[in-house]
């Protein structure tokens, strides 16, 4: 049984015919551009970073969100406590699958924010990383390589890890050592493609960790920040690679590595520590939902490691619509739980307000909005009101790579050490505010700095309403992730931090996945509930509908259980190993 998927190089070569007439037959029929200097190489690499974004999907899969069509209790703790639903249209109807963690057999490949604008988003940054490595081999044959050439190189043997990376943690089981072995990886393609509907084995995940590591240690012996003069927080720069190796060997399992990656950008004192993690300054003189995601995505801001332009309606699927972060989801995300020790009452800690609002009354409740994901449209026509929807989707951060070295040192028993940095994550950031906000949060005790008694006291307790403190973590043994029961509070303040920090850009999803963690999802007025339990297949996002053409088999048994990518013996007997790539082409779409 094969699944098919086709991957179209003319994205990349493009072909270029005159008309019928005596002078074609005059013509070489293959007149790519010919990539046959460093200048051409760098120029190549501008284009190579992939134009989809995951958030949308790594939230509607997640506990982030509810059906405002299923009876819950109003965002916003201080509204009368009274069940409502609203009957809010989806913004897709794919959106109805992938809720019920089904097949987006709804939409297309070109869908903005679908499994198919994902798979094919990588695969086309993937054949442009080929392409340009293929070209600079060539350049070696001939000249030496220049610094330029080097750094190029390491540019693209990173994002080709980066890209493979992405696609194994949405479509494949979370990484868990040797076990990973019976799990359904992706492609790994590191050739440029030369004969049309090529077959590629998927492999298994833990082969596809072995090759990106290859690429990723190949890459960060290679890169420098020589090439980026312009914009380098929109390349794979110095820090931006650290920040990846970091993320690679957490989930990897290899804490040791976090750290040292972690420590390269960061720092070890915590003056450098603050200046690399969010500056809640910026957001002083801001007065609009524009304002504010500018200030997010600013690439002068340290806290911005790596920064990707992306074709998504993100911000329009999230507010408004049937599946939004409101009632008990968004209580969860932005801390409103009636005992947090770090805010006084019902407020939303400080660091939130400056995301965005949460639109909630009696009446209605449209869930919260985070300005840091706003779209900013391309206009190509503007009489037209055409034009491509773009959101900057922040891969890396100062403040999330903090986290995950927090994590690390949890996993390390050096639980000293992690308290620091989950203060760090915390106190950093109400320090870094304007002297106003200061005097209007802080100074009247809304909101307060964490201490490591509250870690112990509060994350470690379980009478609260807050959703991320376990009893246990023993559901993470199976993904190789071992909690003992004195790393329990560290690890449930983590939870709730890297929830808080991460909302709105698909990492839950992945935390969920590597965690062991059970997603239960109420459908409609009836509150009908799917679920979806530890190391469920159904978490791993289906691999394109239109890769079922031409009769090929689906990757769901008879009773549509996802088979790609399961766990068990005898789902991975009936799941596809071969498949054929396909890649999106983006659309016009009206600013409304």
């Amino acid at each position: 049984m094969k699944l098919k998927h086709y991957i179209y190089l003319s994205a990349v070569a493009l072909v270029g015919f005159t008309s019928c007439s005596d002078s074609f037959l005059d013509h070489n029929p293959d007149e790519r551009v010919e990539i046959d200097n460093p200048t051409k190489v760098v120029q190549l690499l501008n284009s190579a970073y992939p134009d989809c974004n995951p958030s949308w999907l790594g939230e509607i899969y997640s506990d982030n969100l509810i059906d405002n069509q299923s009876p819950h209790y109003p965002s916003n703790p201080n509204d009368k406590q009274i069940l409502a639903h609203y009957n809010y249209a989806q913004y897709s109807l794919e959106d109805n699958q992938s809720w019920k963690f089904e097949p987006a057999t709804q939409a297309t490949y070109s869908s903005y924010d679908s499994p198919g604008m994902l798979w094919g988003g990588y695969y086309n940054s993937i054949a442009y990383c080929n392409f340009a490595l293929d070209a600079i081999q060539k350049i070696a044959q001939k000249h030496s390589l220049t610094e330029q050439m080097r750094a190029a190189r390491g540019e693209a043997e990173l994002l080709r890890a980066y890209d493979h990376f992405m696609l194994v943690n949405y479509f494949s089981t979370a990484y868990r050592g040797e076990a990973s072995k019976n799990d359904i990886g992706v492609p790994y393609v590191t050739e440029t493609e030369n004969v049309v509907n090529k077959q590629y084995d998927r492999g298994n995940v833990y082969d596809t960790y072995e090759k990106i590591e290859k690429d990723l240690q190949a890459g960060l012996a290679d890169i420098s920040d020589v090439n980026f003069t312009v914009a380098p927080k929109y390349h794979f720069n110095v820090n931006a690679a650290h920040a990846f190796a970091a993320r690679f060997y957490l989930f990897k399992h290899d804490y040791e590595k976090v750290i040292e990656h972690a420590d390269a950008v960061l720092g070890t004192d915590s003056s450098s520590v603050q200046r690399m993690t969010m500056d809640y300054s910026v957001f002083a003189n801001c007065s609009s939902a524009d304002d504010y995601s500018t200030a997010w995505q600013n690439p002068t801001l340290n806290n911005n490691l790596l920064l990707v332009p992306t074709g998504s309606l993100l911000a329009r699927h999230a507010f408004g619509y049937r599946y939004s972060c409101a009632g008990e989801a968004a209580r969860q995300v932005y801390m409103m739980h009636s005992d947090l020790p770090m805010k006084s009452g019902y407020i939303v800690p400080a660091q939130a307000l400056v995301s965005g609002m949460v639109f909630s009354r009696s009446s209605s409740d449209y869930g919260f909005f985070s300005a840091k994901v706003d779209e900013k449209f391309q206009y190509t026509n503007k009489i037209a009101g055409i034009g491509y929807p773009k959101v900057i989707y922040r891969a890396f951060t100062g403040s999330e790579l903090l986290l995950e070295r927090a994590e690390a040192k949890i996993m390390l028993g050096r639980y000293d050490d992690a308290a620091n940095d989950l203060m760090a994550y915390w106190n950093d950031g109400l320090n870094s505010f304007s002297t106003a906000d200061k005097a209007a949060y802080i100074k009247t005790g809304y909101v307060k700095y964490l201490t490591k008694a509250m870690i112990l006291n509060y994350y470690g307790k379980h009478n609260t309403d807050n959703s991320a403190i376990l009893d246990s973590w023993s559901q993470a043994s199976a993904l190789g992730v071992n909690v003992p029961a004195a790393a329990v509070p560290y690890m449930n303040c983590l939870n709730d931090f890297r929830r808080f920090e991460n909302m709105f850009e698909g990492m839950r999803l992945i935390d969920i996945k590597r965690w062991g963690l059970t997603v239960s999802h109420k459908v409609g007025v009836n509150s009908d509930i799917v679920k979806a339990d530890p190391l469920s297949p159904k978490l791993n996002i289906e691999v394109p509908w239109e890769s079922l053409s031409a009769g090929m088999q689906s990757s769901r048994d008879s009773n549509g259980v996802v088979v790609s990518g399961a766990v068990g013996e005898e789902r991975q007997k009936m799941a596809p190993r071969t498949t054929t790539l396909t890649f999106n082409r983006s659309k016009f779409v009206s600013k409304k």
